[in-house]
């Protein structure tokens, strides 16, 4: 069971295989004791072995697992030695113990991946071996969108789990739009008492005569943000939180009309929004705006640790502003050329904030018009032009263009294809994705801190729909995130569908509910609900 994903940077084969018993022991050293903790949990449920504590470092046994740090690896970095000592897993940092970890699991096969074990007498071999690996980019995300379809808590907590299993360590958490406020915020409460529900919900694209009669919403306590987030932490992944803003905000101007252009339109008549697409009921650039949303975000900060804070930016349209009194006015208060300044002044303002508390803004690309506030991050998903442009002017970005790596876009040109959305993207083209632009020279592609692919779910009702357009793409993607690759032509992916033979086994076990590779199963498809397909291939800039 050497068949894994993502592709370590070096496997060395010994001669022969350690067998787990039920004497076998695992000591956890110094700083990787709740990597042993969650080791010997996963183990115990698939296998039923006791994997008792080793109390001393050789305690282990020759058929023994150990976990230690070395610090002459990076912090994600490990080593895992397979041989007749028993299993010795060595990590640059706590994260990098537990990405071996993971390693390790792949290695004992796709029951690993189980609840329970499916026999007790079954032998539990780990081939020896060598492997030295650690990832290329410190940024290897997964958005997902609970706002257009909420998902409970335990499906968040699974994804994370799925997450974990593919070495991918930032998840961006898409909490607010137009179509649900998902977030508990205690100073604002209509946000989630008005703002998380909507009277009925568009099936399929937004063209679609099709409605689900009945209302669909639901919201994360802060309580369960905080089980959510301290979850991710176990699993060394790091949740950034979305609240977008000026646009994408319908679900809370519902909630509080005063937050919309009140001097362009009735925001009273405002609903949580039913349907998809860009929507033109914006945020207003007042002052008591600016007050909401910093009380928002004084919440927010406290539940979430993490370095960036996503505030969205993106399909903000200024019709509204340009009707608007009050907008003109601040525009000219501000000595702004035009409503795009007025959006990055919205944004920088933001920026400064966070800043302030020792926080850093990131969001989409659109954030780049009228001028990059000076501190952010930018998230590059209309193409590469936009990373390409940040980094040039010396900001990090994080690569997701959408022709490559949405995960809502199609998989395949078939009739069968559920809800097709976009350019046909197969499982090859996401494996031959390049986050690093050829255009950057060395020192601007420093600032390309990872990748992210993305997952809205406008035609995503359930989890097995969600399940569907994430795999097996985004073990493709996680590969291309962790593994230093050739270039995109010269990737072996005749190697990764063979390895991909024994992966389909283990998302098997968990439970996953993919596209096959000969497509759909019948249960998966969605006929007559109407999608968005372009034909042809993506534009690549």
């Amino acid at each position: 069971m050497t068949e894994l994903i993502p592709a370590p940077r070096s496997v060395v084969a010994g001669d022969g295989e350690l067998r787990l018993t039920a004497h076998s022991r695992l000591h956890a050293g110094p700083g990787t004791e709740d990597v042993g903790h969650w080791l010997r949990t996963v183990l115990r449920e698939a296998t039923g072995l006791p994997l008792r504590e080793g109390r001393e470092p050789d305690d282990a046994g020759g058929d023994g697992i150990r976990l230690r740090l070395d610090a002459g690896l990076g912090a994600e970095e490990y080593r895992l030695v397979s041989d007749r000592n028993g299993v010795l897993i060595e990590g640059g940092g706590p994260a990098g113990a537990f990405w071996g970890a993971q390693t390790l699991r792949q290695l004992l096969g796709p029951d690993a991946y189980r609840r329970a074990p499916l026999r007790r007498d079954r032998v539990r071999a780990v081939p020896h071996l060598t492997i030295e690996d650690g990832p290329r980019f410190p940024w290897r995300g997964l958005m997902l969108d609970v706002a257009r379809h909420f998902m409970p808590k335990e499906g968040v907590l699974r994804y994370l789990d799925l997450m974990a299993a593919h070495k991918l360590n930032v998840f961006h958490f898409h909490l607010t739009d137009d179509q649900g406020w998902r977030i508990e915020i205690e100073r604002h409460p209509r946000l989630t008492g008005i703002g998380s529900w909507r009277a009925r919900t568009k099936t399929g694209h937004r063209a679609s005569p099709l409605w689900e009669e009945k209302p669909h919403g639901g919201h994360y306590t802060q309580d369960d943000i905080r089980e959510i987030v301290a979850y991710a932490a176990e699993r060394h992944i790091t949740v950034v939180p979305e609240i977008d803003v000026p646009g994408h905000s319908q679900a809370a101007i519902a909630a509080y009309p005063e937050l919309g252009n009140t001097d362009v339109i009735d925001t009273t008549a405002l609903s949580v929004w039913d349907t998809w697409g860009i929507n033109p009921n914006v945020l207003a650039p007042t002052d008591n705006t600016l007050r909401f949303y910093e009380g928002v975000f004084e919440e927010v900060l406290e539940l979430f640790p993490s370095e960036f804070v996503h505030v969205g930016g993106d399909e903000c349209p200024k019709d509204q502003w340009r009707r608007s009194a009050t907008a003109q006015a601040r525009i000219r208060e501000l000595g702004l050329a035009d409503e795009d300044e007025l959006q990055s002044w919205f944004i920088g303002h933001f920026d400064d904030w966070l800043t302030a508390r020792g926080r850093r803004l990131i969001g989409w690309d659109e954030i780049l018009e009228g001028g990059l506030a000076k501190g952010a991050a930018v998230s590059s998903w209309r193409g590469y032009a936009g990373g390409i442009a940040a980094a040039r002017a010396g900001h990090d970005v994080v690569m997701c263009p959408e022709q490559q790596v949405y995960l809502d876009h199609r998989q395949a040109p078939g009739p069968d294809e559920p809800v097709p959305i976009g350019w046909v993207r197969t499982l090859e083209d996401v494996y031959r994705f390049e986050p690093v632009p050829p255009e950057l020279t060395p020192e601007e592609a420093r600032h390309v801190l990872g990748t992210q692919a993305n997952l809205w779910t406008e035609v995503m009702e359930a989890q097995a729909r969600v399940d569907y357009q994430a795999f097996p793409r985004l073990a493709a993607f996680a590969e291309v995130a962790w593994s230093a690759l050739p270039a995109p032509a010269e990737r072996d992916f005749a190697g990764f569908e063979r390895r991909m033979g024994a992966h389909y086994r283990r998302l098997d076990a968990l439970g996953v509910a993919y596209r096959p590779p000969a497509g759909p199963l019948p249960w998966q498809r969605r006929p007559g609900v109407t999608g968005r397909p372009i034909d042809g291939p993506p534009p690549n800039r």
